[in-house]
């Protein structure tokens, strides 16, 4: 009897064992989303330290194809590390204003939406007040890959009625996030998808 139990509780490891790649990917994949992105009247930029790199990056490339003539950053006012460049920690929306400069956008064309968000949806109604001083008809929001599936429910719920136009677009993993095919090999990863899932059952709980 005890090595019956012991084999079917053998049988039952291995299979999750030869299932998790499969359920871990499917999981990753699940949030992210990607919008029919053609041009807006400008390319906006969520903050996010971790992956603020990935993020200006996307940015770039979708200002470099002329989906936009405009890249806005939000920032959470939080500091980098030490730049020896700069004698300072400066802010990572500076470090990623600076990312952009990089990569070929100019500086006229990069604006830092005012005020710190403490977090995605307090994100969501910043961005919505200035696109609606601005006059603007359409955006592009740049973020990270997991986070894309809230941070579009969430832009859509804020700027349900005011007629703008919120199209969202994952920045690609790989760079900073870890792809979806091994992400629950390092620790960020477990920060990324699962915690994401926790998110999105409070934000919908919440707002």
């Amino acid at each position: 009897m005890k090595r019956a139990t012991k084999k079917r509780s053998l049988v039952v490891i291995a299979a999750i064992a030869l299932s998790w790649p499969l359920v871990a990917w499917a999981a990753a994949k699940g949030l992210i989303i990607h919008s029919e992105v053609s041009h807006a009247d400008a390319i906006v930029v969520l903050a996010g330290s971790s992956t603020y790199l990935e993020r200006t990056h996307e940015a770039a490339k979708l200002f470099a194809d002329g989906r936009a003539p405009l890249i806005v950053l939000t920032s959470d006012n939080i500091r980098s590390g030490w730049s020896a460049e700069q004698q300072q920690n400066p802010l990572f929306v500076e470090r990623a204003a600076d990312e952009l400069k990089r990569n070929r956008v100019a500086a006229n064309r990069i604006e830092i939406v005012p005020g710190a968000v403490t977090n995605t949806y307090d994100e969501a109604l910043h961005v919505r007040d200035y696109a609606q001083r601005r006059g603007w008809h359409s955006i592009i929001v740049v973020t990270s890959a997991y986070q894309s599936r809230r941070a579009c429910w969430t832009l859509q719920r804020v700027f349900d009625g005011t007629g703008i136009d919120v199209r969202v677009e994952a920045a690609p993993t790989g760079e900073q996030s870890p792809a979806a095919s091994s992400w629950w090999f390092s620790q960020f990863g477990w920060k990324l998808v699962p915690v994401e899932y926790a998110k999105i059952i409070y934000y919908r709980m919440k707002y």
